[in-house]
């Protein structure tokens, strides 16, 4: 792993567990104690450094809502459940921390791992603070900048131009504008810094739960073998072709597959995942389930009994074509 990964430091409001060899920690019995442990159901992050691999696990108030990774290279959002696999049950070498951070924070975090930064004019020099704050002032910045000096990442939030908000890695005492200097002191600027700005993050999205992810899949599939079952041999490649076509406008349905291609991790907030489910059934429906001896919202109420309330809390039902009762 590259040193500048290896000795990432983010910021936090308090230390939970500090940095320390993984071997020594059951991640999943952390991940529990944050889910029932009412002093532990805090807002942070999960900080993993495997010997090829680094992982950020989010977390909201105890509960695991989102996952980023770091090849080497750069991060990618990543599947909860494939980031948590990614540990192994016995692992000889890695470390890990637990850091409570507030939710904007976390945004932060989120956006610089997984979106391309605003690109600065050519002429400015960012890491100059004397050419920096003057331009941001001057284009009454609103949004995101981000500083990193080997390793160590500061947040600071601007509105019309102003930093109103910092995150900062390093115990600074003083006032927001001393506390910001510090990070342009002369003998900083010798490290190795960058400087990046992104428009205001979003908040920090929710992956759909793995039981919802199963339970679509097992949907989708059992609608089409249904489909075979009551005639229509053909019922797969429909399947296929109308997820080819969906794929653009809903990204969610590349982790499904019904022409034998594994399937694949689905990064998604349960709305989006939702709404690519249920396009994704009307497709099949009108396609394949028109023939002679198929009823649509007949096939779909006995598909969907079993787990009707949480397909009815996931709002699917008010995507579909048919109404069930």
């Amino acid at each position: 792993m590259p040193a500048t990964v290896a000795g990432l430091r983010y910021p936090h409001t308090r230390v939970l567990l500090p940095r320390t060899r993984l071997a020594y920690v059951h991640l999943e019995n952390l991940l529990t104690d944050a889910k029932r442990d009412r002093s532990a159901r805090v807002s942070g992050y999960v900080a993993i450094w495997l010997p090829e691999e680094f992982l950020v696990l989010y977390l909201q108030r105890g509960e695991l809502v989102n996952a980023c990774s770091h090849n080497g290279r750069d991060f990618h959002p990543v599947a909860i459940g494939v980031a948590v696999e990614k540990v192994p049950a016995e692992p000889e070498y890695g470390e890990i921390c637990f850091c409570e951070a507030e939710d904007e924070q976390l945004s932060c975090m989120y956006a610089s791992q997984t979106h391309p930064p605003v690109p600065w004019p050519s002429e400015l020099r960012a890491t100059e603070p004397s050419s920096l704050f003057p331009y941001l002032t001057a284009t009454t910045f609103d949004g995101l900048v981000e500083i990193a000096a080997e390793g160590e990442v500061n947040y600071l939030l601007f509105r019309h131009g102003s930093a109103h908000t910092a995150y900062l890695s390093g115990s600074y005492g003083g006032t927001l504008v001393e506390r910001v200097s510090r990070l342009f002191e002369r003998d900083r600027r010798a490290l190795h810094v960058t400087v990046r700005h992104w428009l205001v993050p979003a908040p920090l999205p929710v992956q759909a739960a793995t039981g919802l992810v199963q339970a679509y899949r097992d949907l989708a599939t059992s609608l089409v073998l249904r489909l075979v079952a009551d005639g229509s041999e053909s019922a797969p490649a429909i399947a296929e072709h109308a997820r080819q076509t969906l794929v653009t406008a809903h990204p969610p349905l590349e982790g499904f597959s019904f022409n034998g291609r594994p399937s694949r991790p689905v990064v998604a907030d349960a709305d989006a995942l939702t709404d690519a489910i249920a396009a994704l059934l009307n497709e099949i429906l009108w396609t394949a389930g028109n023939q002679e001896g198929h009823a649509p919202g007949q096939m779909l109420r006995e598909l969907t009994y079993e787990r009707r309330h949480l397909f009815l809390s996931a709002g699917l039902f008010d995507k579909l074509s048919w109404k069930l009762a």
